[in-house]
């Protein structure tokens, strides 16, 4: 199968799809080509939505149709890629303390791994986000160390709080909202994803790296309080 592929969606979307697993080079190319449509904007363009090897790009079918997008898409595709908008490196606190940490001992014990070793693994991960989806601020990294990779759980836990720091597969997320969820809990963080900012809402930007920075619970109540 050769990329890129466009599928239209509905009568107002085209949804570029730039590979099958999740790479560093498939991501690439959703964001060149959603920093290219920032930048130089289609007759009829509404919104472009990066995913983690897709960009679906919502147009006004009053305007134009799937088969100008998809021309415009190819042009702006054979452009030179676009060095605005750089990713930036942002930093998450969070703490591990068992109050935080629901699942770790879970973890632990799937992973045959000492539940230090699993902050640690944590710690060392390489995380990019790649998209957000499902609830305001979700922002999905990717970057999970293997070691302590799980599948999600077989039945979603409901109540999980806000800023609970989250595992499934390769994937990590920051919650913003109190809501269910399947994956794994492993700690809380108090840096705060929405900004009420609403030019930048969120913390993070598509194809932003993360660093986790390990906290206190004093130092998570200090955060907190600020």
């Amino acid at each position: 199968m050769e990329f890129p592929i466009f599928r239209p969606v509905a009568d107002h979307a085209v949804l570029v799809e730039f590979g099958e697993d999740i790479t560093d080079d498939a991501h690439a190319h959703v964001l060149n080509l959603d920093r290219a449509l920032s930048s130089a904007p289609f007759t009829g363009f509404k919104e472009a939505i990066p995913a983690f090897v897709n960009l679906l790009v919502d147009f006004d079918p009053l305007l134009t149709d799937h088969s100008t997008v998809e021309t415009a898409l190819r042009h702006l595709m054979r452009l030179p890629a676009s060095e605005q908008s750089q990713s930036q490196h942002r930093e998450v606190l969070v703490c591990y303390e068992d109050l935080f940490a629901k699942d770790l001992a879970a973890i632990a014990h799937h992973t045959g791994l000492s539940q230090e070793a699993v902050i640690n693994a944590h710690l060392a991960g390489d995380y990019k986000i790649y998209m957000y989806g499902f609830a305001p601020g979700y922002a999905y990294m990717a970057g999970t160390p293997k070691s302590i990779q799980l599948a999600r759980k077989p039945s979603p836990v409901r109540g999980i709080e806000a800023g609970s720091v989250i595992i499934a597969g390769a994937q990590c997320l920051v919650t913003t909202l109190t809501m269910p969820t399947g994956w794994w809990v492993l700690g809380r963080s108090p840096t705060r994803i929405l900004t009420d900012n609403p030019h930048q809402p969120f913390l993070f930007d598509v194809g932003d790296h993360i660093t986790f920075r390990r906290i206190s619970l004093a130092e998570y109540e200090a955060a907190k309080a600020q």
